[in-house]
């Protein structure tokens, strides 16, 4: 498959817009399902995961391949919980384009602004489908408004609604100024062209007149031939367009219903004709090692083999299987290739396309394509792919820090063993899910992104894998930090098999800025000291970045500095320096006035306004600041922090303050020192 011949998309946007609806459709239209799959019904082609289809909601990224008029559309569709975001966020690492689903009922709600934040850092263009079009209060044109004030973009609709809730019938093509209904015995298939309705000729010339006047920004000769009344052929407006989408500065809109089959396959054109190719993507940049510089990435098809693991899902049968995003060159089933990160070689046993929960075996990945690797044993989310004699090392995937912490015990003896098998998988396929042991209580403690979030992976422990354990209640995870500067110097001399083993330290630490995380630095003259000293010294401090400093939780937000190293030859030892360095370290810190940190939660309630007041009452009594009251179509949005640890529970306060019509959505968004607030 040719590299311009393939776009690499995802469907992002606030949980229950459309997306899973949405992917549904295009399966069909695209052959790839002989059947419409639907969300409600628990038959999604894209929500495989039993969870998924008992919540009906999207959980884990689905990948699938479909074709289009000659072209190859790989799919992830992401999921629209906010505690599922780093499913967004390595999606949107490895995609070229992707669509934004946006409710004509609720406009642009909470988690669209914050995955449109995710698609902004990793600079993905878009275009966006404004569905739902049939539902009672949908509003195209407010819908427009919200997404121009509240995500900043430059939208323009390709396509304008006919009618509205129950009274809507199909769409207006403005680039060929047709009316375009779409046939329900065909389920949607077969499109109907017809002429524009009188009594809205009036309100497309003016919506085709934006079009013109926004395409012509990247092509003068589209407005002279528009007053000179000649014919702007629809190719030179879509050419231009194509250009604004790939600059990030246009956002072109579809419009439509998936439910009702209508507008799928427009959208469909819509990523052919405007969302890149991979070899017009030009913001992926990596490290040259041997050259020891940042170079820029582009999917050169006669090159070396360079590809990215963006995501691991165990399979029972077959192990770790690796989603992979090619870059350059080509990986081939049978071959060596070498892990950067890790620092190893592996072998490609199997190749696979993914179609869902289905596969199809392929002898060979191409640059610019998406697929799944079987066979790999020491592998990690982010690892990069090369080859041994051209270390490229792409840029590494940023997760957030979980903030919630479940004790989960197993019931048995033979369970135990079963349950850290099962952490272990399920923290290889999650970033964001972390397990240790706690030295105090002897429990098994679980992290993640939220109550939501923790009580998915519970259930895939207990119900998928079928561990009988006992689970505690949700806990806050704390930080700890200093808030002054201090230094030290520690001594270290112990015999072990009759050998002294010495080493001397001066450590600084400093506070740094809410989010800047953990900095070493090594100050001190390093020659003549040999490599592993001084790879003992870094590793003791940064071992106690996770033992914390009075109550053992992990630190956060400091700098600290290695001022002077005292080696002797005859003594020295990397036991010594690292004991050294960590002993040094925890001297330093208590004198450094440590602080206990909790996690702020950025929380986002949605009211009518009537229940302002109860609302902002409940926040408040919870700890919680109001940074911002906006006033929207779907209703008030109450933006405010609060502290994690007195959310627990919110979800019911809200419905019963609110009758029921009151929802919020919550992310964390900093450490701050523990208050009594």
């Amino acid at each position: 498959m040719n590299v311009k011949t393939i776009r690499n998309i995802g469907i992002m946007a606030h949980i229950d817009a459309g997306k899973t609806t949405t992917t549904e459709r295009i399966l069909y239209y695209t052959g790839e399902n002989h059947r419409i799959g639907e969300v409600d019904n628990g038959n999604a082609t894209m929500d495989w995961m039993e969870q998924e289809q008992d919540r009906g909601i999207t959980i884990a990224s689905a990948a699938i391949t479909c074709y289009w008029h000659d072209y190859q559309v790989n799919i992830i569709d992401t999921p629209g919980h906010v505690d599922f975001t780093a499913e967004v966020e390595r999606s949107l690492r490895v995609l070229d384009g992707a669509i934004g689903v946006f409710c004509a009922v609720g406009g642009v709600e909470p988690q669209t602004e914050t995955v449109w934040r995710q698609a902004d850092t990793y600079k993905v263009p878009r275009i966006g489908f404004i569905n739902k079009m049939d539902r009672l209060g949908a509003d195209f044109f407010d819908a427009i408004k919200e997404i121009e004030k509240q995500l900043k973009a430059n939208p323009v609709p390709l396509y304008l609604p006919i009618g509205a809730e129950n009274d809507f019938s199909g769409i207006i093509d403005l680039l060929k100024m047709k009316q375009l209904t779409f046939d329900p015995e065909t389920q949607g298939e077969i499109i109907i062209e017809s002429d524009i309705p009188e009594d809205m000729i009036g309100l497309a010339e003016e919506w085709r007149e934006n079009l013109i006047d926004k395409a012509s920004v990247y092509d003068e000769e589209i407005m002279d031939l528009f007053f000179n009344e000649e014919e702007i052929p629809t190719d030179k407006i879509k050419k231009a367009l194509r250009l604004g989408t790939l600059k990030r500065e246009v956002l072109p809109i579809f419009v439509g219903s998936s439910l009702r089959n209508i507008g799928v396959q427009t959208l469909l054109d819509g990523v052919i004709d405007f969302l890149p190719s991979p070899d017009e993507i030009t913001t992926v940049m990596g490290t040259d090692l041997k050259k020891n510089k940042e170079i820029q990435i582009l999917h050169k098809e006669n090159a070396n083999p360079l590809a990215l693991i963006f995501k691991i899902q165990v399979d029972k049968e077959a192990g770790p299987l690796c989603y992979i995003r090619v870059y350059q060159g080509s990986i081939k089933k049978g071959s060596n290739i070498y892990n950067v990160t890790k620092k190893k070689r592996e072998r490609i046993g199997r190749i696979l396309r993914m179609h869902a929960d289905r596969t199809q075996d392929l002898n060979e990945l191409n640059a610019g394509d998406i697929g799944v690797i079987v066979g790999f044993k020491n592998i990690q989310t982010g690892d990069t792919l090369s080859s041994e004699g051209e270390k490229i090392l792409l840029e590494e995937m940023h997760f957030p820090t979980p903030v919630i912490t479940i004790a989960i015990e197993a019931n048995t003896q033979s369970d135990s063993a079963k349950l850290k098998k099962g952490l272990e998988q399920l923290a290889m396929e999650d970033p964001t899910f972390t397990y240790k042991d706690d030295s105090e209580t002897g429990q098994l403690v679980i992290s993640g992104m939220g109550e939501l979030h923790l009580d998915v992976l519970v259930t895939r422990l207990t119900k998928e894998m079928g561990i009988a354990a006992h689970v505690g209640n949700p806990q806050v995870t704390y930080r700890e930090s200093i808030t002054s500067t201090n230094s030290g110097h520690e001594k270290f001399s112990k015999f072990l098999a009759n050998k002294e083993n010495g080493a001397g330290i001066s450590l600084s630490v400093k506070p740094l800025s809410q989010g800047s995380g953990n900095i070493f630095k090594m100050n001190a003259k390093t020659r003549g000291i040999p490599e592993n000293i001084i790879s003992a010294i870094e590793n003791g401090v940064k071992n106690s970045f996770n033992s914390g400093i009075k109550f053992g939780y992990e630190i956060c937000d400091m700098e600290v500095s290695v001022d002077a190293i005292e080696y002797n030859e005859l003594t020295a030892s990397e036991f010594a320096f690292e004991a050294c360095s960590a002993m040094c370290f925890d001297k330093v810190c208590q004198g450094a006035n440590p602080v206990l940190m909790e996690p702020i939660m950025k929380v986002i309630i949605v009211v009518p306004s009537q229940y302002d007041g109860e609302v902002i009452g409940g926040i408040t009594s919870r700890g919680g600041l109001v940074n911002i009251i906006e006033s929207r179509t779907s209703g008030d949005h109450i933006i405010c922090e609060s502290p994690l640890s007195k959310m627990f529970g919110y979800s019911t306060a809200l419905r019963s303050s609110t009758q029921g019509r009151g929802t919020f959505s919550m992310e964390f968004d900093h450490f701050a020192p523990k208050s009594n607030r």
